[in-house]
């Protein structure tokens, strides 16, 4: 049994990952201010200790540190568009607290941190398959803090031995999604839109493309930067995606049922597509869930 912390871990991808380490029989501090506006609801694994505490505190979270082994970092200002009309809050949060995160895991001398970071930050200039290598394209202020986010990483791990790995997510999606608002996810609002029989709101034209990946491949990932012991894999970047990718125009037909065009949003890329190598043959990872099987499986459980 090992000793964790996940910041974030009420929300999505977080309270997933928090079951999986529960479910081993580790102990796990959560660290969540729980205020994700697209959560309809957040989280809470009893079996955790939960502590609604913001990374943006240091001297809150500091001595949450100590004889903790492993942190997996989630916790952020997770979406592109509302992270233009508030720049300094998803500045501080993704930037300083994710500073906040490693000092105080480089002080209480934590083994490792794996940080979740985004695709976004490829832009518009890299073209698809995207790797690790090309240099970032940051359009908002969420991809430039989470750029920076590594840098830090790395830093930490090439100054102080502190050991990290960056993980790099393509759009997640799967069970507790997030549903509220214009800007939640797009698999989870196009099935909430199809059970209340509405029509699902194509962005623009429908034709970017983006790569989804299923939210338990993305916690299998998670364990794998946990569990690998390798010098390749430290400070290091490793993409999270499938190496396939739809439109949404593409997922509205594949759920179907009525849509309809609704006005393009600014500072998005047109295509997203993961080269998937690296992790593949560093971490011995592959997704295993198919977009297409996944929607079939819900709508049959839903009908």
């Amino acid at each position: 049994m090992a000793n964790f912390i996940v910041t974030g871990g009420k929300g999505f991808i977080g309270s997933h990952l928090v079951d999986k380490l529960v479910e081993k029989g580790h102990y796990v501090i959560v660290i969540d201010n729980e205020s994700a506006e697209s959560n309809e609801r957040f989280y809470i694994n009893d079996k955790a200790t939960n502590m609604k505490s913001d990374i943006n505190d240091y001297e809150d979270i500091e001595p949450l540190f100590y004889d903790v082994d492993i942190v997996f970092h989630l916790a952020s200002e997770a979406r592109l568009q509302p992270s233009i009309g508030n720049p300094l809050l998803t500045l501080k949060t993704n930037y300083q607290g994710t500073a906040n995160v490693l000092e105080a895991s480089r002080k209480h001398k934590v083994k490792r941190v794996i940080f979740s970071s985004t695709s976004s930050s490829y832009g518009r200039k890299n073209t698809p398959p995207l790797k690790e290598d090309m240099i970032p394209d940051c359009l908002t202020p969420y991809s430039a803090s989470k750029i920076g986010a590594e840098e830090l990483c790395k830093l930490y791990y090439h100054l102080y031995g502190l050991e990290t790995v960056i993980l790099r997510y393509f759009n997640v999606y799967g069970e507790r999604h997030p549903l509220k608002g214009p800007y939640a996810p797009i698999i989870g609002r196009f099935l909430k839109q199809w059970m209340y029989h509405k029509p699902m709101t194509v962005v623009g034209d429908g034709s970017k493309r983006r790569d989804y990946t299923y939210v338990d491949d993305v916690i299998n990932a998670n364990i794998l930067a946990l569990k690998r012991d390798s010098d390749r894999m430290l400070g290091e970047v490793f993409n999270v995606g499938t190496g396939r990718n739809y439109s949404s125009l593409e997922i509205a037909l594949m759920i179907g049922g009525d849509y309809k065009f609704i006005e393009d949003r600014p500072a998005e890329a047109q295509e997203t597509l993961a080269d998937i190598s690296k992790i593949k043959n560093i971490l011995g990872w592959y997704p295993k869930m198919s977009l297409e099987n996944w929607i079939k499986n819900f709508k049959d459980v839903e009908v």
